[in-house]
């Protein structure tokens, strides 16, 4: 697997990337994106192998400890596994792309999940659609999830490990 920043291995996008303008559109089919497509999919298979270990009689429908403890990680892993786009930013920090963007939530133990683009891109308007989707696709893996509406009236899903009793 290749090493990612800090020796982590693969790291999954968050939707802060820094991305050249140029590469603003939708991914091609260049010898790194599809290397890339390949780390991810090896990560993905990774994870839910671990849960499969780790959580007993191979259920692999509840979040393994190590993703609670880096939870922006495992989720952003499960949402670019899933095919969903992920934002990015230039390197003025101007959003170029319009997807998710995942971030630690405002409470230990919570991420927040929220749709973002480019300013007058239209991410507001299809903010409740996509989140639903993002929600879907982490609750099938097992993770809870609220949609509020935030500052400004913008949508975000919160994000947490299932309550085991």
């Amino acid at each position: 697997m290749t090493e990612g920043p800090g020796g982590q291995g693969f790291e999954p996008a968050t939707g802060d990337e820094i991305r050249a303008e140029s590469a603003a559109g939708g991914p091609g089919e260049s010898g790194a994106d599809s290397a890339r497509a390949a780390e991810l999919r090896t990560a993905y298979e990774g994870m839910v192998q671990i849960r499969r270990l780790v959580n007993g009689s191979g259920v692999a429908s509840v979040p393994a400890p190590w993703e609670v403890r880096r939870m922006p990680r495992a989720v952003a892993l499960a949402l670019e596994a899933a095919g969903i786009a992920a934002s990015a930013v230039d390197e003025r920090g101007r959003r170029i792309r319009t997807g998710y963007r995942v971030a630690a939530g405002a409470e230990a133990g919570r991420v927040e999940v929220t749709w973002l683009g480019p300013a007058g891109g239209g991410a507001a308007e299809e903010e409740q659609e996509r989140l639903t989707a993002c929600a879907a696709v982490l609750e099938a893996l097992g993770w809870v999830c609220l949609l509020y509406r935030g500052p400004r009236r913008r949508r975000f899903l919160e994000v947490e490990p299932p309550r085991l009793t």
